[in-house]
């Protein structure tokens, strides 16, 4: 069965744009650094899913577009690695603490689908965004899914 997820990530980090730049429009998603989010990523996201793409801290907050998971949870190398940003000294490659998965683009919203749209929308309002989680990692309902696609023109 397909799951649904929702990722954030600040543009000026990285956006869906740069995604759809890498080579085989395929990234790893690293950097998470909260247990609950590392915990859905180690244990619950799986190839296959989908993966809505939210562009977070900028004036605007949206939904930029879809993407799907090609590679479940596996240890995040960057917490290993004292040059990365993400590094994290008690992670190690015999006792990882943090996990990613690879994503690959899927498809561009006709039209972002922002915050306030989705607050507005009285069919999203249990979605765990609009609870006020900063989880950078959340579920999505299969409902959800369709009601947003459909919102961004897919």
């Amino acid at each position: 069965m397909t799951n649904y997820w929702l990722f954030k990530s600040e543009p000026g980090c990285f956006s869906f744009d740069d995604l759809a730049q890498r080579p085989g429009q395929t990234e790893q998603w690293d950097g998470v650094r909260n247990f609950q989010a590392r915990n859905f990523l180690r244990d619950q996201v799986q190839v296959g899913d989908g993966v809505l793409f939210y562009h977070s801290n900028i004036p605007e907050p949206h939904i930029a577009g879809t993407a799907w998971v090609v590679r479940a949870g596996y240890p995040d190398w960057t917490a290993c690695d004292p040059a990365s940003e993400h590094f994290d000294p008690k992670s190690s490659a015999d006792n990882p603490i943090w996990y990613m998965v690879d994503v690959r683009y899927g498809e561009a919203f006709r039209r972002p689908v922002t915050l306030a749209e989705l607050k507005a929308h009285p069919l999203l309002a249990g979605m765990v965004l609009l609870q006020r989680s900063r989880l950078s990692i959340q579920t999505v309902t299969p409902e959800e899914w369709t009601i947003i696609l459909g919102l961004g023109g897919l």
